[in-house]
């Protein structure tokens, strides 16, 4: 049984990376939907397909690496908050990852935002991941 979906959900995505998968499966729901669109946006990932079965559904994730290079677009992926130590903060704390090149994903009472869009919005939220 998984207790922390959204760690399993990262470390999925982790483990593809490292071993240079050019895709990855991984259970679907409501919030892993919202952060794979973010990291879609963000550019850190080439494609996703959502597949709704009987049951749970999966979402397809394409990984994104550099023509010439062969590196990937994600170099770190890293849980924050977690059900046996929630974080959260205010509008006034948003983290900034890289100096502002990463990104920050929270979950907010307007959902699912980026540390930048919870800057504009002036509102702030758990902290789920960081993404770089």
């Amino acid at each position: 049984m998984i207790t922390d979906p959204i760690a399993d959900y990262l470390t999925r995505i982790r483990n593809a990376v490292a071993a240079k998968h050019r895709m990855v499966e991984v259970p679907s729901s409501s919030l892993k939907k919202n952060i794979t669109k973010i990291l879609f946006e963000k550019g850190y990932i080439l494609n996703y397909k959502f597949e709704d079965d009987k049951v749970q559904g999966t979402i397809k994730i394409a990984l994104k690496y550099h023509p010439v290079t062969k590196l990937p677009a994600i170099t770190d992926l890293k849980r924050v908050s977690r059900p046996g130590l929630r974080q959260y903060v205010n509008a006034t704390e948003l983290p900034r990852v890289l100096n502002g090149l990463g990104v920050a994903v929270l979950s907010t009472s307007k959902g699912v935002l980026t540390d930048k869009e919870a800057r504009k919005l002036e509102i702030g939220g758990e902290v789920i991941c960081f993404v770089s």
